[in-house]
């Protein structure tokens, strides 16, 4: 067996709070005063420090008078607000464990993580509320009973949380399958958060103007949690429109963009930047996927600000890798260095042996970042997390001689659809409940807009018949918006290995292939 050939951060190791997010993140709330923590873009509504730890601390009593305690699972299915904001935290202060949706699932997707995650309460908008309410028992709705738990007049519960328990559930398909529960303990994101600190990224002068869904993992501990826990100022946007987001920036003389590299794309493409005085904005960067360095260089171009990148998952709580705001050590193409405390492999994907600088092969991580595992799932845990903490990413690629990570492609099967999570294998078991569908596969296919779109291979029955546009409209029926299959190709035969797994890295090369040719 080879030896371990292992990289490290270039940053010195990390010590972090020995304490919960809330008390790690709005410790100092109150001393803060009447410093805005929280504008909604739509309403206009502010939200203090001096008040966001006030309710925070009135919310959890209420919740502790309702039962809610240790251990305890709150779902939150909203969109960017201050309501959001405020159960997140509430629910992290009662001790509770909070597992967070995107409110535009469907009934059925919802259901699901709902009974998964064992969920006793959900925090969500009123439609969701009727459809989903059966599974929990409270339902709390913004505008309506959940200011009921903002006006409590006892003294929020005392306890001493244990760093190392479980306190955020978000769900991931991992590198394959169905969404699972990703086990991040308060540990895992106060460290991560200390992370990012540690190589300057924020400081309380900073404002951004945030579209990123909160309930996505990169905008919980890449803006919502360090961003509150140094200070700063956070303009919510409930959904994206580049105008309306640049004319914010400009309203609220923002200072950082986190962006995906879809929007990345289409400032780079937009005629009218000029139009908006955004001489504030000094830092900018992107994640969810690799950006390719003429688009990197084409918004360095259009902009004047340095597009940086960072690269990192749910099981690590947020980023592993950061590009540090300084033109010297930013690579194009690059997605940055480990983060303090943060070690790699690469290793080779048919000997499993450890490879060097400028080697291509899977990325294994391990740090204090890394999650406990998969929640109630011990056979998905030891697939991917070994027992000496290294984490197998699913994701290919190398460090060069200077230590930046380069991503080139990834082991994992599911589709990152504008940063969101689409798994293959849940869109394969609806179209197969369509009568006239015998077998499907679903592939994500690069897509200049979103990143990549899921397209399906579908083989119908002998005698049956459907149009594409209407097996399409099916699955869109019957899932998120951004799960929809967009790209529907009828095949005779579906590639699957001696046991039935359906092969879809041979659709993959096959795409690719015809990609290559229609270059030609």
């Amino acid at each position: 067996m080879s030896e371990s050939v292992i990289f490290r951060s270039p940053w010195p190791e990390l010590s972090w709070p020995d304490c919960s997010i809330p008390e790690a993140i709005l410790g100092e709330a109150r001393s803060r005063g009447s410093k805005a923590a929280v504008i909604e873009s739509e309403s206009g509504r502010v939200m203090t420090y001096e008040v966001l730890g006030d309710t925070v601390d009135r919310l959890a009593a209420s919740l502790a008078r309702q039962g809610f305690g240790p251990g305890q699972v709150l779902a939150i299915a909203l969109p960017n607000s201050i309501d959001f904001i405020l159960a997140y935290y509430g629910a992290l202060r009662a001790g509770g464990i909070v597992t967070t949706m995107n409110p535009l699932y469907t009934p059925r997707e919802m259901t699901h993580q709902l009974h998964d995650s064992g969920a006793r309460f959900l925090v969500t908008l009123p439609e969701p509320a009727v459809a989903a309410g059966s599974e929990v028992e409270r339902v709390f709705v913004p505008g309506g009973n959940f200011e009921e738990l903002l006006t409590s007049t006892e003294p929020p519960p005392s306890l001493q949380i244990d760093p190392k328990e479980v306190a955020l559930l978000p769900y991931s398909s991992g590198t394959t399958g169905y969404p699972k529960g990703v086990m991040l303990t308060h540990s895992n994101a106060v460290a991560n958060v200390w992370q990012i600190y540690s190589i300057g990224e924020f400081s309380s002068d900073d404002v951004a103007v945030n579209y990123v869904p909160f309930y996505h993992v990169g905008a919980m501990n890449c803006i919502l949690n360090p961003m509150l826990g140094v200070g700063a100022t956070i303009v919510t946007m409930k959904r994206f429109d580049l105008e309306t987001w640049l004319a914010l920036n400009e309203r609220y003389r923002a200072t950082y963009l986190l962006t995906p590299p879809p929007v990345v794309l289409a400032v780079s493409k937009y005629p009218h930047w000029e139009r908006y005085q955004l001489g504030n904005l000094s830092k900018a960067m992107s994640g969810a996927a690799p950006l390719g360095a003429e688009v990197q260089r084409a918004f360095d171009e259009r902009t004047g600000l340095m597009m940086r990148q960072l690269w990192g998952m749910t099981e690590t709580s947020a980023p592993i890798t950061m590009t540090p705001n300084d033109p010297a050590r930013r690579k194009l193409g690059g997605s940055g260095q480990l983060l303090p405390s943060i070690e790699a492999r690469v290793i080779d994907i048919s000997s499993g042996r450890d490879l060097g600088p400028n080697e291509r092969g899977e990325l294994w991580v391990r740090g204090p970042n890394v999650m406990k595992g998969y929640w109630k799932n011990p056979n998905a845990t030891a697939a991917c997390l070994h027992q000496d903490g290294w984490l197998r990413t699913g994701d290919i690629g190398y460090f060069d001689n200077e230590g930046c990570v380069f991503l080139v492609d990834r082991l994992k099967e599911f589709i990152k659809y504008n940063a969101l999570q689409v798994a293959p294998a849940e869109l394969e078991e609806i179209l197969q409940v369509h009568p006239a569908v015998l077998e499907a596969a679903v592939i994500g296919i690069p897509d200049e807009e979103a990143g990549e779109i899921p397209k399906a291979f579908v083989v119908l029955r002998e005698g049956a018949y459907i149009d594409a546009v209407a097996l399409m409209a099916f699955v869109a029926e019957r899932v998120a918006p951004y799960k929809k299959v967009r790209a529907l190709e009828f095949v005779t035969e579906i590639p699957k290995s001696p046991t039935g797994k359906i092969l879809r890295r041979l659709l993959i090369e096959r795409e690719r292939a015809r990609a290559a040719a229609a270059e030609l």
